[in-house]
C-alpha cells in the first residue's frame, strides 16, 4: 500500500470489498456476536464452507467458495421456512427455496474466479444470506411503494444496493405509508432496497425492482361536492364493482396495466360531452385565459364559437384547460373506470346500445363533428349520450412511464385516419378498446378531435331521484 505505485485498482477494489464486508458485519453484528455459531454445515458441494450465526428471529449464513468455477443452485438445507423469508445481503437479491424430496434447501450464487490466483489474496468467492421474519410488507405501484412493518425500527429507502456510498432515505413511520420513488431519488429505474433497522442492527429487508416502459398512475381524483339529488343535464351512475377488461389500440408504446376488479361509488356524469356554448360561458364568466394559447380554441372565430355549432362538443382544449373548467362548475373528469362504467353498464357488451354495432347510432366516421345530442338511440344503460364516435374523451387517468405523460381517452371520434397505422385510429371505438395519447404541453396536446365530459360524486345515504 505504501509502496510507489501502490495504489492501484486492485487497491481499490480491495478497499471496496472491504467496505462491502464491513458494511454487512454492522448491519448485523448482533448475530455474529453468536457464541453458539456453528461452523461449517453440510453442504451439497464439497470445498464450500458455509458458517451459521444466529440472533432471535435472525440467522445469517457466511458462505466461502472455494471452486475456481463457483457455485450456482442449492447448497444447504434449512428447517422451515414459516414466517420467514431469505435475501442474499451480499448481491441484495430475494432468494426462494427449493424442496427436493421434501426437503428444503437454500440457493446460493458465488461467483467463479481465476484458477491462476489460487494461493493468493483473489482466490475464493463469498456470500452471504439472511433468514429473516417476515416484518415487511411492500407493494410497488408504478414509483409508488405501499409500505407496511410490523415492528419498530428506522425505514431505510436505498437506491440500489445497500453501501456507505448508496443513495439513502430515512423514514420513521409507525405502521402503514406510501412513498412515491421520484419525490426521494427523482427519476429512476432499477433496484429498491427496503431495510427495517434498529439500533443500526437489521431487522428485514425487502427487494422491489421498477421498471421503466410500462406506465403507471401519477393522477389522483379529487372528490367535489357530493350531490343528494339530480343535477341538470347529468344521469346517474349508481356504484358497483366491475371488471375492467379493455385491449389496447395498439402497443407500439406499452400501455398501462389497466385490467382490474375496481369499486365505483355512485357518481353522477354528464348526459353530453361539454359543447361550444358551455365552454364559451365558462371564459366569459370566470376571464379563463391559459397561460400557452397555442391553439387554443382554433375551431373558434374572434372569440366565440361558428354560427348553428353551440351544440357541437368543445375541442383544441389542453388537460390544464379541462382542469379549470371543471374546478369553476364544481364537477371533475371521469376516472377510466367510471367512463366505463357510464357507457358500458355491469354487463359487459361492446357498444352504449348492445353488443351489436349500428352506424345510425352514433357519429360513424363522418370527417366531422356533429351536435352532441344528434344521436339519442345510442345512449349507454344509464342515459349518457355521444359516448363514442363524436370527439375522443378525455379521463382523469394520467399516466407515466419514466419518460413521457400519457392521458386516457375514449370513445373514438369522427376522423379516421387512413394513410398510416402510425396515427391513433379513429371512428367509432368499441367499449373494451382503450387509447392512450401522448401529452407534451398545452399547445400540444389541444386537437380538433379530443373533448371531455364531468362527473360529480354523489352523497350516496341521503341521495333522491326527485327533489
Amino acid at each position: 500500500m505504501f509502496r510507489p505505485g501502490g495504489r492501484d485498482d486492485n487497491y481499490r477494489n480491495d478497499l471496496n470489498y472491504l467496505a462491502h464486508t464491513t458494511f454487512i458485519l454492522r448491519q448485523n453484528n448482533d448475530a455474529f456476536h453468536d457464541f453458539d455459531w456453528t461452523p461449517m454445515i453440510e453442504t451439497t458441494h464439497d470445498n464450500v464452507y458455509v458458517n451459521r450465526w444466529r440472533s432471535g428471529d435472525k440467522t445469517i449464513f457466511t458462505v466461502l467458495n472455494m471452486n475456481p468455477e463457483g457455485v450456482s443452485g442449492r447448497l444447504f438445507r434449512i428447517d422451515s421456512t414459516a414466517g420467514k423469508h431469505y435475501v442474499s445481503l451480499w448481491s441484495h437479491e430475494n432468494l426462494k427455496p427449493v424442496v427436493d424430496k421434501g426437503k428444503t434447501f437454500l440457493p446460493v450464487n458465488a461467483e467463479g474466479w481465476a484458477a491462476s490466483s489460487a494461493g493468493t489474496r483473489k482466490e475464493g468467492s463469498v456470500d452471504c444470506i439472511a433468514e429473516l421474519p417476515n416484518l415487511i410488507s411492500a407493494t410497488l405501484k408504478g414509483d409508488s411503494i405501499k409500505i407496511h412493518h410490523a415492528s419498530a425500527g428506522t425505514m431505510i429507502i436505498w437506491k440500489g444496493n445497500p453501501s456507505y456510498q448508496t443513495p439513502r432515505k430515512n423514514l420513521t413511520i409507525l405502521s402503514d405509508t406510501t412513498v412515491r420513488v421520484k419525490d426521494i431519488f427523482g427519476f429512476y429505474e432499477g433496484k429498491i432496497v427496503l431495510q427495517l433497522v434498529e439500533n443500526n442492527r437489521l431487522k428485514d429487508e425487502n427487494v422491489l425492482f421498477i421498471k421503466g416502459g410500462r406506465p403507471w398512475l401519477v393522477s389522483e381524483v379529487v372528490r367535489t361536492e357530493r350531490v343528494a339529488s339530480l343535477v341538470s343535464d347529468m344521469v346517474l351512475v349508481p356504484g358497483t364493482a366491475i371488471d375492467v377488461n379493455v385491449t389496447a389500440g395498439d402497443e407500439f408504446i406499452p400501455y398501462p396495466e389497466v385490467n382490474m376488479t375496481v369499486r365505483i361509488d355512485s357518481f353522477l356524469i354528464d348526459k353530453y360531452p361539454v359543447t361550444n356554448a358551455q365552454f364559451f360561458d365558462f371564459i366569459t364568466n370566470s376571464g379563463y385565459k391559459p397561460a400557452d394559447t397555442t391553439a387554443y380554441l382554433r375551431h373558434w372565430q374572434s372569440g366565440t364559437f361558428k354560427q348553428g355549432q353551440d351544440k357541437y362538443p368543445v375541442v383544441y382544449v389542453s388537460y390544464e384547460d379541462i382542469q379549470a373548467y371543471t374546478a369553476w362548475i364544481g364537477k371533475r373528469l371521469p376516472t377510466q373506470a367510471e367512463w366505463q362504467l357510464a357507457a358500458q353498464g355491469t354487463d359487459n357488451r361492446k357498444w352504449p346500445w348492445g353488443n351489436d354495432f349500428h352506424g345510425t347510432l352514433c357519429n360513424n366516421a363522418f370527417d366531422r363533428p356533429t351536435p352532441v345530442d344528434a344521436f339519442a338511440k345510442g345512449q349507454s344503460p344509464y342515459g349518457a349520450a355521444d359516448m363514442v364516435g363524436n370527439v375522443w374523451q378525455l379521463t382523469n387517468d394520467i399516466y407515466f412511464n419514466g419518460t413521457n405523460y400519457f392521458g386516457i381517452i375514449r370513445g373514438g371520434s369522427y376522423y379516421k385516419p387512413e394513410s398510416s397505422w402510425w396515427y391513433i385510429q379513429g371512428g367509432p371505438q368499441q367499449l373494451d378498446k382503450t387509447q392512450i395519447m401522448l401529452m407534451v404541453s398545452p399547445g400540444f396536446d389541444r386537437c380538433a378531435t379530443v373533448g371531455f365530459r364531468c362527473v360529480k360524486d354523489v352523497d350516496r345515504k341521503n341521495f333522491k331521484l326527485k327533489p
